[in-house]
């Protein structure tokens, strides 16, 4: 929709009035996955139970692309970055698995099944204890 009139100097101002023509991406509801996909962070199938999504550069800086991706490592990946170092350092799956916690943490989660979900507690360097 336009506007048009007069501004205080006598000039045409006009202004575009956007319109939401559609729903954003990250505000669609998630799509069905399939049980055998493996999840990016560990490699085990997904499941059908436990299921998260993960956006690689944090959707409050402005990341749109989601990734389905078990509970678990979802939290594992949020309780050991800030958005910040998300966003800078660990924004690829290879750079999140090279760090030396979530491969402890990958090597641990592969023997359970897809379905596991235990809490993940937040991690002392990102507490501030580094």
């Amino acid at each position: 929709m336009e506007t048009a009139s007069l501004n205080k100097g006598g000039r045409l101002d006009i202004r575009v009035m956007a319109r939401r023509s559609r729903i954003p991406d990250f505000d669609l509801p998630p799509q069905p996955v399939a049980a055998d996909v493996p999840c990016p962070l560990c490699g085990r199938p997904l499941g059908t139970v436990n299921i998260d999504r993960h956006h690689l550069i944090p959707k409050s800086l402005k990341g749109r692309e989601q990734f389905p991706i078990h509970k678990i490592c979802h939290r594992k990946i949020h309780a050991t970055f800030s958005e910040r170092e998300l966003l800078h350092a660990y924004h690829t799956w290879e750079a999140l698995r090279e760090d030396d916690d979530i491969r402890a943490f990958i090597d641990w989660v592969a023997k359970k099944p897809p379905g596991f979900y235990a809490r993940t507690f937040t991690a002392n360097k990102k507490k501030g204890g580094r």
